[in-house]
């Protein structure tokens, strides 16, 4: 498989020497200002997300091969403060925060005034769509199905990477609902990848195909994620959907030996932060525990996981055709 040559400078980027992407996600925007303030999210201020975000980005941007930022509060937030190493990728979200429609129905919508032209301007290496996704809700799904079709255009027209992040979610919050729910996860999460990576996107950010709540047969779960691993006609990374380290540990190493190259890791690393009202301490806890958590998953999935690029069938990266003259048609 043959891949532009603007997308894959964009993969090398996010990915660290041996083809691994251990990556930070820190573009919470809705869900941190709940965990700042549980009682009045929306008394949280803009300076007050920022320098959450910078703090973060200053302790763990050393040890991740790329960080995850959104456009309002992070990116060229971070970029300006000199907290985005130049041998570190960077990928910006598109999405609005939250979703419309009903909790049984959600509708992603892409943030007003931001574009995937302006991100490739500012110098991203990829960027990111969230997207509520259920396989089996066929009218909402082929909505949300055609607005990453049409940013999957987008970014080939501006030759950068996209990463899609389907997200699956529950039709009710009732502990009856929530057990159906689990039970048909393993399902929802395969066959969106199916789905999804049958587009022209370039990285799955995939769910741990499993609640391991309910299943916690190892040998089960090893299986469903070799499952999701032949469902994906790409490369993909575990996304760390706010549990604890300890459980989303297990998850990665699980998804590494089944072909996962990596992870996006968010709150599993520094989710505890949001309670230190002390700036100073906060940021102590992201350099000792979050930078630590960081370090020890991207060792993990440089003994374990697959070489992004090894899911397309190259050696060593060499994915892009370049003939001479190249230049003339780009």
């Amino acid at each position: 498989m043959s891949i532009s040559i603007g997308k894959l400078r964009g993969l090398q980027q996010l990915a660290d020497a041996r083809g691994m992407m251990t990556m930070c996600a820190i573009d919470h925007r809705g869900a941190l200002k709940r965990s700042l303030n549980e009682n009045d999210p929306d008394a949280v201020s803009y300076r007050s997300m920022v320098d959450f975000k910078l703090d973060l980005c200053r302790a763990v941007a050393p040890y991740a091969s790329a960080l995850l930022l959104d456009p309002e509060y992070g990116a060229a937030q971070a970029i300006a403060a000199g907290l985005v190493p130049g041998s570190k990728g960077l990928l910006v979200s598109m999405e609005k925060s939250g979703y419309t429609g009903d909790g049984a129905a959600r509708v992603t919508e892409l943030l007003p005034g931001w574009s995937v032209s302006k991100a490739k301007r500012m110098g991203a290496s990829a960027v990111k769509l969230l997207i509520y996704f259920r396989p089996d809700l066929k009218d909402v799904a082929s909505k949300q199905f055609d607005l990453v079709a049409r940013l999957a255009d987008q970014c080939i027209e501006e030759d950068i990477a996209l990463l899609v992040e389907p997200l699956s979610y529950p039709s009710a919050k009732d502990e009856a609902s929530l057990k159906e729910f689990a039970a048909m996860k393993p399902d929802l999460v395969i066959e969106t990848a199916r789905l999804m990576t049958a587009l022209p996107v370039d990285v799955l950010k995939a769910e741990f195909p499993a609640d391991i709540k309910f299943e916690q047969d190892e040998d089960r779960l090893l299986e469903l994620c070799r499952d999701l691993d032949r469902a994906s006609r790409l490369p993909w990374v575990l996304l760390s959907a706010g549990v604890d380290f300890d459980s989303f540990k297990k998850q990665a190493e699980l998804a590494c030996r089944a072909g996962a190259c990596g992870f996006l890791a968010g709150r599993a690393l520094w989710q505890e932060g949001a309670r230190i009202s002390s700036r100073e301490e906060r940021l102590s806890f992201f350099e000792s525990t979050a930078a630590t958590r960081l370090k020890e998953l991207a060792e993990m999935a440089g003994r374990l996981g697959k070489p992004w690029y090894s899911r397309l069938g190259a050696d060593e990266g060499r994915v892009a055709q370049v003939d001479e003259g190249w230049y003339r048609e780009y």
